[in-house]
């Protein structure tokens, strides 16, 4: 009852600090998927430079947040930014470029090779079977990557609270210094509530972005 009568009296203060949440997540996971898009489309051309790139993507996702979230301090204290909401953004950004660039390379290089072959044979040029054959049929599998980066990245922004970047995992960070449960649950519930609500949108958007004919030939 401690702890429910804590969230009421603060739906104020829970509402601001998911805004920040969602502010560095939406921000960070835009540019990542306006830049790790075309990076997984243009790694299809080569598979060396595929594995090169995916290799690195996976490195950078093994680093710790904590970790991470410091090593930005003296990276960008030089530019007046070492903590705060920038740090908090460019980590996040980099932390989403696995699972963004992956699911895109895999959905562009499985395409039918006849699909192609058809759309080559209709006289459509490289980028005309891009935008109009082999991004349609990728569209499912590059939004599932993005669903998978925005899930993930909003549990690794409640660590951005220690570096002074707000949001819900302000919660959590006072929650553990101060010893005071009420803040700890009130944190860990409504990060996970907002992952929960994010996936959900992501899911409907996906379902609106995938045309019928991939729709109706998905199982059920």
């Amino acid at each position: 009852m401690e702890i429910l009568r804590f969230m009421v009296e603060n739906l104020g203060l829970i509402g601001e600090r998911a805004v920040e949440h969602i502010s560095i997540v939406f921000v960070a996971v835009t540019i990542a998927v306006v830049t790790a898009v075309p990076i997984g489309i243009a790694i299809t051309l080569s598979k060396s430079a595929a594995d090169v790139v995916l290799y690195f993507a996976s490195m950078m996702i093994t680093v710790p947040s904590i970790a991470l979230f410091g090593l930005m301090i003296p990276l960008l204290s030089p530019i007046g930014h070492g903590i705060g909401y920038v740090p908090a953004v460019i980590a996040v950004i980099l932390y989403s470029q696995l699972p963004i660039i992956r699911n895109t390379y895999t959905a562009i290089a499985n395409v039918d090779p006849a699909l192609r072959e058809a759309a080559r044979g209709m006289g459509m040029s490289t980028f005309q079977r891009l935008r109009q054959v082999e991004i349609p049929l990728a569209v499912p599998v590059i939004m599932a990557g993005i669903r998978t980066a925005v899930v993930m990245n909003i549990a690794v922004t409640a660590i951005a609270a220690y570096i002074g970047a707000g949001g819900l995992g302000t919660f959590i960070s006072r929650g553990i210094s101060q010893s005071d449960p009420r803040q700890l649950v009130t944190g860990a519930v409504a990060v996970s509530l907002l992952a929960i609500a994010a996936d959900l949108f992501l899911a409907l958007v996906q379902r609106l972005l995938t045309s019928r004919g991939i729709a109706s030939e998905a199982p059920a």
